[in-house]
């Protein structure tokens, strides 16, 4: 699962590749989450150095949550949809797919999850793409059989090492998985050139002063800031960075998974991950990224800037391609157990 403040020990040698590769693959064969990424992205420098062992830091932000009392009632693993259409906000018309944990006590209140799609759904509207991580990323798959493991390979598409896939089931039957609240807002095609500041501004005060008040009113959310996570893939990922580091007070756990990174803005994301460090010092940091993700270098070099600054973050180098098929498998999976625990670590 990686540790904090540091590198995964799962990290395997990473197959360093160009972009221009990359993006030939996604236009011919359509395996990537996302169309090619924007041209401004450069292409990844050489394969970078093993990951030197981090400073000296303080102690983990999350500390690991406690087992939920074995009277408590658990998630059958059946969600419940609600679909917010908005016909304006700063960013043009909008739909909103919110996913709600069925079972529990009479009572229940869920930690929530932000969960930004990949640009393939920006791409397909917003009545379809606000629908990627349901539909497209087979998000209620992956809850029913979180709340009944023990996992297998092939729920993870075989994209899942042995080792790893033994470490996951541990940590579900000392920890089981208790549910969250995932909001998938839409995404539009966002985030680049010299509109991605204006953008993410944009973008943040919609889900952090429009969206989630509502949710936390309308839904049976815990609606604490230190109970709501945000993350993404791919651009979504970026998206997830941008806005957790731009209001970082409205959130317990900030993540992304294989983020659409450009090597040339490494630098800025850290100087963003600084000043959100410095306005929430309790706010998780996760970065994970894979294998054969065609951003596993600039991902891993923001990691590097985090460590050489002393922010304390979490990395992980997981097996799997930048593909719908990782979505479905190690994706999901990832990005649910970290904010499962996450989110519920906080006083």
């Amino acid at each position: 699962m990686g540790f904090e403040g540091g590198h995964s020990s799962r990290r395997s040698a990473a197959i360093s590749r160009g972009f221009a590769a990359a993006l030939l693959c996604a236009a011919c064969h359509r395996p990537s989450a996302d169309p090619p990424p924007p041209a401004t992205i450069t292409a990844p420098a050489a394969k970078a150095p093993p990951a030197v062992a981090p400073a000296a830091k303080a102690p983990p932000a999350v500390a690991p949550a406690a087992p939920p009392s074995s009277t408590t009632p658990r998630p059958t693993g059946a969600l419940r949809e609600l679909t917010w259409r908005y016909d304006s906000t700063p960013l043009g018309p909008s739909e909103v797919v919110i996913a709600i944990p069925e079972g529990g006590a009479p009572d229940q209140k869920w930690p929530v999850l932000v969960a930004f799609h990949g640009r393939g759904e920006s791409l397909r509207g917003a009545k379809r793409g606000a629908r990627g991580w349901v539909d497209d990323y087979a998000l209620p798959k992956t809850v029913r059989r979180l709340t009944a493991p023990p996992l297998t390979a092939s729920d993870f598409l075989g994209f899942v090492t042995d080792e790893h896939l033994a470490e996951l089931n541990q940590s579900l039957t000392e920890t089981p998985y208790r549910g969250l609240i995932v909001v998938c807002p839409f995404l539009p095609d966002i985030l680049r050139n010299g509109r991605a500041e204006t953008d993410a501004r944009l973008l943040a005060g919609f889900v952090v002063d429009e969206l989630l008040p509502r949710v936390y009113r309308e839904t049976p959310a815990l609606g604490t800031a230190a109970s709501t996570g945000i993350d993404g893939v791919s651009l979504g990922g970026r998206a997830a960075l941008y806005v957790g580091f731009e209001r970082p007070e409205a959130f317990g756990a900030i993540g992304a998974l294989q983020p659409a990174l450009d090597n040339e803005e490494l630098v800025r994301f850290a100087d963003f991950a600084e000043d959100a460090r410095a306005k929430n010092p309790r706010v998780a940091i996760r970065l994970l990224t894979s294998d054969e993700d065609y951003f596993l270098e600039p991902t891993h070099g923001l990691s590097r800037l985090l460590q050489e600054r002393h922010i304390e973050h979490r990395y992980d180098e997981v097996t799997g391609t930048h593909s719908y098929e990782f979505n479905r498998g190690p994706g999901g999976y990832e990005m649910l157990l970290f904010h499962d625990r996450a989110l519920r670590s906080a006083p």
